[in-house]
């Protein structure tokens, strides 16, 4: 066996050290000090390395030819180990050209061939002792060496690089000749509830494991797969597929979760398998677990489609006919192409009316779908908090709620302002503040989806009306400063830095009085400082900006300036009216689904009357309906004024929702099934647009009993703590295919407040690095 030494070495510092050595100056502020991996390790009593780090954004590899030299010049930090990896480059006696296949172990028993060899390690999901290595060239004797003690050569992984390209050695940290089974005796006797198992996070797939435990518990599909009913139907051939592969990973995944033998699953290779079908998840970005579910829903259809060969068939407008004729016709000709157990599941049928506004042409067609995806009502009025610092020297700042346009400019909110202080609106300038200085100062026009809620808001009263466009007016910001003096040992002399503190101030001066002395005694009163505290500011000046600095000693400002009472602020009246939380019922949103609209400019339709594209009127209407409803509320709105998330609480029932109210398609005999549905599973987000944690609520099917699943732990759920603001997706079963259950549910334990199922603690919340993509996501 060959091998080589690289050793790791955190990047933060080799950044520094290339920076000293290329300043090329021994006294550089640039010197690295000693080597320093602190950054790399989980802990500092046991230095385990942390999970998931990236080579070149974490560490770097160096020979251990330079690292012995980088270690003789700078010394390493006490009692830190040197993070030595042996590269393994030959072992047995396959040359480099040859073919060779990696697998990826998902289970004690059975491994998934890695085909994709220009993938990353990082989106292929592979940690360490996942990956198995086997020649293509197999011989006697070659074979037996490779099948140590009945098990594949596994490598232990490190690095982000392509499979391809770094072959031999980004798996070679170390080899284990003997795969470690995961014999915990926990685990072997764990014999819990079937399908109570939480599913573990892999990094930001909060959103996956939500949607995964939503389908788990939607009976009739889990009981196709655990009956083995889908290898029979699996379908190898069909271009739209992904040849049965997402099928058996997902099946892999079920029979994992309801064998009862485990607390939590490890959905590695379902996740490898989504990410190679559709590049979009790829990685450990934060994604919608709609869109998730979408993908995996049409995934499994296509991949169980008992249609080998798909029929051209031409759709035709109802042009008058019946709907129960066209609507026939169009379900007919839907299962002509598509006939899966997705189909028989989550499968309905609606109405679509098109009304051209010009030649009043109208348009029916019957479409397929496989959920809803029902709008909430839109509040046009959103509410604000700002604090007020008005011209009176003496006054604390005070904070409003206001209610302002949603769509509206930062001019109306000056306006709410105004009704509230009797300030004219002209007389207020709008600043975001963030860490004693103003991030930004708003425009009068600009408009108020530019402000978040988290943002602090100050308004600042002004002496005078607008800025005069010819420059005899000025506004600017006064900033507070703290000088230190210390000493730089680079240049060996005394120097100062300068930090900021309190409030920032915005004043209105006209250009005439930008003197020094006129500033000097325009702050004298605007900041209410006694001429022994100014004697204590080292210097007050004007820049080609227009802001004033204003520096304190570090003695004088201890003396005269209070920092507690400076932050101090009164509360306005309008801050006790407690924020109304809005609540709506589930019915008023499927109202709003069928409701008729005009199709915007950007999705026009085609008039085949007027020749035209036109802006028609749609209305939508449901015909039939699914034995599993699934409600996607679209709580994260994209408008031209304002991007979203509705917090709204949307109060839908555990039971009995009843949909023949909504229903164009009436029942005419009694061997219909009937229209009401009972909830079996809900999926949650919490958080904004631009970050976010997926959980889920389910029913089990066996025992009735409702379960809270939060990645990898799980909990008993009681039905008062189901209807929540984070509620996206809801699972609703038609009650008359709902079984009664076949176990007793088990008894919560009352001395635990949290009711533990499961012992495993969860990944925690999933901080999206990039703006969270909801509902593309």
């Amino acid at each position: 066996m060959c091998l080589y030494c690289r050793y790791l070495l955190d990047k933060r510092w080799y950044d520094q050290w290339k920076e000293y050595v290329h300043a090329g100056d021994q006294n550089s502020s640039s010197y690295p000090g000693k080597i320093d991996n602190t950054e790399l390790y989980e802990d500092l009593d046991s230095y385990h390395l942390k999970e998931r780090l990236s080579e070149n954004e974490d560490f770097v590899l160096v020979p251990a030819e330079a690292w012995h030299k980088l270690l003789s010049w700078y010394d390493m930090m006490d009692n830190q180990p040197p993070l030595e990896r042996k590269v393994i480059r030959q072992h047995f006696n396959v040359s480099e050209t040859a073919e060779s296949r990696l697998w990826m172990r998902s289970t004690d028993t059975s491994s998934e061939r890695l085909r994709n060899l220009n993938m990353t390690v990082l989106d292929a999901c592979l940690s360490s002792g996942m990956v198995k290595y086997t020649p293509t060239i197999y011989t006697p004797k070659l074979w037996s060496s490779v099948m140590l003690c009945n098990h594949l050569v596994t490598f232990t992984v490190i690095s982000t690089a392509s499979l391809k390209r770094h072959f031999y050695w980004i798996f070679g940290i170390y080899m284990e000749f003997c795969v470690s089974r995961r014999n915990s005796a926990d685990e072997d006797s764990y014999r819990g509830p079937p399908g109570v198992c939480g599913l573990t996070n892999l990094g930001n797939t909060c959103f996956m494991n939500s949607a995964l435990q939503c389908l788990s518990n939607t009976p009739p599909l889990t009981e196709y797969f655990l009956r083995n009913s889908y290898l029979e139907e699996l379908n190898f051939t069909n271009p739209l597929g992904m040849k049965g592969e997402i099928a058996e990973a997902y099946a892999d995944v079920i029979k994992q979760m309801w064998s009862g033998r485990h607390y939590s699953v490890v959905p590695r290779v379902f996740k490898t398998k989504v990410g190679h079908f559709a590049s979009q998840f790829l990685g450990y970005q934060q994604h919608d677990s709609q869109e998730l579910l979408s993908f995996l829903l049409d995934g499994l259809h296509e991949d169980l489609n008992r249609v080998k060969k798909k029929e051209y068939i031409e759709l035709r407008d109802a042009d008058g006919r019946p709907d129960q004729e066209v609507a026939e016709e169009a379900w007919r000709n839907h299962l002509r192409r598509n006939d899966s157990v997705i189909v028989d599941t989550f499968h309905g049928l609606f109405k679509s009316t098109l009304v051209c506004p010009e030649c009043n042409k109208v348009s029916v067609t019957f479409d397929p779908f496989c959920y809803l995806s029902v709008p909430l009502p839109v509040s046009k009025e959103r509410v604000m908090e700002v604090f007020y610092v008005s011209l009176d020297p003496t006054a604390k700042p005070t904070q409003y709620r206001l209610i302002v346009p949603k769509a509206g400019q930062v001019i109306d909110l000056c306006t709410a302002l105004s009704q509230a202080t009797g300030v004219p609106p002209n007389q207020m300038a709008v600043a975001d503040v963030f860490n004693h200085r103003f991030y930004r100062i708003y425009q009068a026009d600009e408009s108020l989806s530019c402000i978040l809620d988290r943002d602090d808001i100050f308004v600042y009263q002004l002496s005078s009306g607008c800025v005069d466009q010819e420059g005899e007016e000025v506004v600017m910001a006064i900033y507070m400063r703290e000088r230190s003096h210390y000493r730089d040992y680079g240049s060996g002399s005394n120097s100062y830095s300068t930090s900021l503190f309190g409030h920032p101030l915005l004043i209105s001066v006209p250009r005439a009085q930008c003197t020094r002395e006129d500033l000097y005694q325009l702050l004298l009163k605007r900041l209410a400082i006694n001429v022994l505290a100014l004697n204590g500011m080292t210097h007050c000046f004007c820049l080609a900006q227009p802001y004033i600095a204003i520096d304190w000693d570090p003695d004088m400002k201890k003396k005269y300036y209070n920092e507690n009472e400076a932050e101090k602020y009164i509360k306005h009246q309008s801050m006790d009216v407690p924020h109304q939380q809005i609540t709506v019922q589930l019915q008023e949103c499927i109202e709003l689904f069928t409701t008729v609209e005009t199709l915007e400019e950007e999705n026009p339709w085609y008039c085949p009357t007027c020749k035209k594209h036109q802006l028609a009127t749609k209305k939508l209407d449901l015909w039939s309906l699914p034995e599993v409803l699934i409600i996607h509320l679209k709580r994260f709105s994209y408008t031209k004024y304002s991007r979203e998330k509705l917090d709204t609480i949307v109060e839908f029932p555990l039971r009995d929702l009843d949909f023949s109210g909504f229903l164009l398609k009436k029942t005419v005999n009694s061997t219909e099934p009937p229209c009401r549905y009972d909830l079996i599973s809900v999926s949650n987000h919490y958080g904004g647009l631009r970050d976010g944690h997926y959980t889920s609520y389910a029913r089990n099917k066996d025992n009735g009993q409702w379960y809270y699943f939060d990645d990898s732990k799980v909990t008993y759920a009681r039905e008062e703590q189901i209807v929540t603001s984070a509620a996206y997706l809801l699972f609703y079963q038609r009650q008359d295919k709902i079984r009664q259950p076949t176990v007793p549910p088990p008894v919560p334990s009352s001395s635990q407040p949290e009711n533990h199922v499961s012992s495993q603690t969860h990944d925690g919340m999933d901080g999206a690095s990039s703006c969270v993509s909801m509902e593309t996501d």
